[in-house]
């Protein structure tokens, strides 16, 4: 859950990016779905942080601040396509993610943990869904 926990966090930060830097005839649906999306994820972060720290684990920060330069950067990835695909790669690995952990979670019986996946999963599923639609011919 604590790859989640760093995986959800650089999405947010990614988001806000892009959110901050789209242009284009794209920019108001671009700019409003993002800030939900970031608003969204950033309340997602507390709620997956609390749950690892009642589960007795301490909540990752090293290993959060490994890769924000990425996060934070546009790269090659300047038009509003371009980030929009790659906002859709994040959500489409994060989903990934949760499937995992929300398989360990029942595995191990752990129901309020693999509720929140099962949540947090459909949040992702969505994301992609929307933001494909945004950029759709």
């Amino acid at each position: 859950m604590s790859e989640v926990t760093v995986q959800t966090y650089r999405t947010l930060l990614r988001s806000q990016v892009v959110h901050w830097n789209v242009v284009g005839p794209l920019f108001q649906p671009i700019h409003t779905l993002t800030e939900q999306h970031y608003t969204e994820l950033f309340a997602a972060i507390d709620l997956i942080a609390e749950r690892i720290r009642a589960l007795g684990h301490a909540v990752p920060t090293g290993k959060a601040a490994a890769g924000l330069d990425r996060a934070l950067s546009l790269g090659d990835r300047t038009t509003a396509k371009a980030m929009i695909e790659e906002l859709i790669e994040d959500h489409q690995s994060i989903a990934r993610l949760i499937r995992e952990g929300a398989t360990e979670a029942e595995d191990r019986n752990d129901f309020v943990t693999h509720d929140l996946m099962a949540n947090r999963l459909a949040f992702h599923e969505k994301a992609v869904w929307m933001l494909r639609a945004t950029i759709a011919d």
